[in-house]
């Protein structure tokens, strides 16, 4: 009976992709609107103006997906051992709102902040963005997996991290497991991951393993790939908080780096680092990249990512991949559109 079934599945995902036109998939960075510990650090009125740049390209597009850094919860305690090198997010939760308002339809938890505040935290954070419709992945106390359909199209997403508590890219075995059963029901599969070195030192892309504070933070080129010959065909990564390089891979897209895209406090935003890109993909049925722009936006202090008519992101997104990943067959201009060579 199950192999039936399984078949099944995969015919009907199949008809699924060749039934639709062109969709248009936004991915950003890290998100982390304010904190309130150790000390009080937040945008006013709720962090209303936060995305008022971007919104018109998240909200627009078929569907919206980031990285939450932190948590969305109010007096948890922390319970991650703190040195004079480390950092928790508690944002409260009336920020969630903003969240919905931009358009996110998808959030990774799965990095390093996501239990700063212990279970209590991590609960809040998800009873905060499901009370917003948004959904999410990446915790191993988290379904593997989420299936989100929007006109007529099944979107399937998944998230993987370096910590223990989450879903890691260091374990391919199941990466592709759970990879292969979103492509096997799903039209467009989107993987997010969080990992690799931070900070300006680490913006070009190695090869091999990447290690920071004495922690694997993966050997991240083998596994974009190896996540879309599992089935995926858009892989965006975040976490050295810095972007880095895009690559076009079995006519699927991948960003290596969106960098910091919302942390108006806590965060180095200075420089390159302060460069907040959204990525706009479009794909068709099949999930094949067709085109894509990069939409530059600069980090303010207090305020959130505001719109910079020098593409600076998109720029400093070209010369990286012109320099990591030459063979590629993307185009890079310096406004940031994205087309096949």
């Amino acid at each position: 009976m199950f192999l039936p079934f399984v078949l099944t599945c995969l015919l009907n995902a199949f008809l699924a992709r060749q039934s639709h036109d062109t969709v248009t998939v936004a991915m950003t960075g890290d998100i982390m609107m304010g904190t309130t510990y150790p000390s009080v650090q937040l945008p006013s009125g709720d962090g209303r103006q936060l995305f008022v740049d971007v919104a018109s390209v998240t909200a627009s597009a078929d569907v919206a997906a980031g990285n939450l850094e932190g948590t969305l919860n109010e007096a948890d305690s922390c319970t991650k051992h703190m040195t004079a090198a480390s950092y928790a997010f508690r944002t409260p939760t009336v920020f969630a709102p903003r969240l919905k308002e931009a358009g996110f339809d998808f959030l990774s938890m799965a990095n390093n902040h996501a239990f700063d505040f212990g279970m209590s935290g991590v609960r809040s954070t998800m009873a905060s963005l499901d009370a917003q419709g948004i959904r999410y992945a990446g915790l191993k106390c988290q379904p593997s997996s989420v299936v989100l359909e929007k006109n007529g199209v099944r979107y399937g997403f998944c998230a993987f991290g370096h910590n223990s508590y989450t879903h890691r890219h260091q374990d391919g075995k199941d990466a592709r497991r759970i990879i292969a059963a979103l492509a096997g029901c799903c039209d467009i599969v989107v993987v997010s991951f969080h990992g690799g070195a931070e900070g300006v030192a680490h913006r070009h892309l190695p090869w091999g393993k990447e290690t920071f504070y004495d922690e694997d933070r993966g050997s991240l080129r083998e596994f974009a790939r190896l996540c879309v010959d599992a089935g995926a065909d858009i892989v965006y990564g975040h976490g050295p908080h810095v972007i880095r390089a895009l690559e076009l891979y079995k006519d699927r897209i991948i960003a290596y780096s969106l960098g910091n895209f919302c942390t108006p406090y806590g965060v180095n935003i200075s420089g390159i680092s302060g460069y907040a890109p959204v990525l706009e993909v479009k794909v068709n049925g099949d999930g094949r990249f067709v085109s894509g722009k990069i939409h530059s936006f600069l980090q303010v202090r207090g305020m959130g990512p505001r719109a910079d008519a020098s593409a600076r992101a998109a720029r400093e997104i070209k010369q990286l991949t012109e320099s990591d990943v030459p063979d590629t067959p993307l185009h890079i201009d310096d406004a940031g559109n994205i087309s096949r060579k």
